[in-house]
């Protein structure tokens, strides 16, 4: 749950704030504050519990509050994918697209009404292995496909996708449109109501669709962080960046360092 040494000397930088408050209070132990955010988004434990062995529950939320405004974790993770990138581990022949859902119990900005009631919209880019490219937030009454462009904007340019397979949720001939523009295939099952006239997908291409999968086990893996599973902060942005960082976590595993 927590980063090693080496990983923390990769994000220490990025995470830097100045040593002193305005005031002359000396800062507090930046990586103690991380790791903090890291066990709330891992126990999703409130924040009035969080165990006296971290800064005060205050200290650790202006930090995320400072970090969330500043999109941190956002650049951490374009980081660390950059990184992955120049290592030769990132596949980008074929990348994968999903979203999933979060309650949002206590309501906030970027919250919609959906058949599963009132929540937010996750949606993930992943590569060929279910790392973690790109992420965004929104209301859970925006479609689908519509995100995509936000999504992949949100992510480091270096890692831009070769193709894009998603399910039938991304099966509209505009954003096919939109993302070859950009020299991105997007690859989708047909809907039901498609007129044969109108079929612009052929078996091959399709059969990459087979390892959809990867990314629903993205999304499993973001499931382990309870903070994930119900939404309980107000602002989209802190919950933005409790998704991020949980994306971060899983990019960081397959860096090649300690």
């Amino acid at each position: 749950m927590f980063t090693t040494d080496a990983q923390w000397e990769l994000l220490k930088p990025v995470l830097a704030l100045p040593k002193t408050s305005p005031y002359g209070r000396p800062r507090a132990d930046t990586r103690r504050v991380f790791e903090a955010l890291l066990f709330v988004l891992h126990t999703g434990i409130q924040w009035e519990h969080l165990p006296r062995s971290f800064p005060p529950k205050s200290t650790v939320h202006d930090y995320l509050q400072r970090w969330s405004q500043s999109r941190t974790f956002r650049a951490l993770l374009a980081k660390v994918v950059r990184q992955l990138v120049e290592a030769g581990r990132i596949n980008l022949e074929e990348c994968f697209v999903d979203a999933t859902f979060a309650a949002a119990k206590s309501g906030g900005d970027a919250v919609g009404l959906s058949p599963k009631g009132k929540g937010t919209k996750m949606q993930v880019i992943v590569d060929g292995q279910g790392i973690p490219l790109a992420l965004s937030v929104e209301a859970s009454g925006v479609a689908e496909h519509d995100l995509v462009q936000q999504t992949l904007d949100l992510g480091e340019p270096a890692a831009q996708p070769q193709r894009l397979i998603g399910d039938k949720a991304y099966d509209v001939d505009e954003l096919d449109e939109t993302l070859a523009e950009l020299g991105i295939e997007m690859i989708a099952p047909h809907r039901k109501n498609r007129r044969p006239e109108n079929v612009t997908q052929d078996g091959r291409p399709l059969r990459r669709y087979r390892r959809r999968w990867k990314v629903e086990r993205t999304i499993a893996w973001l499931g382990y962080h309870r903070r994930l599973l119900t939404r309980w902060e107000k602002h989209a942005t802190h919950f933005c960046a409790f998704a991020t960082l949980g994306c971060l976590m899983i990019a960081l595993r397959h860096l090649p360092i300690a």
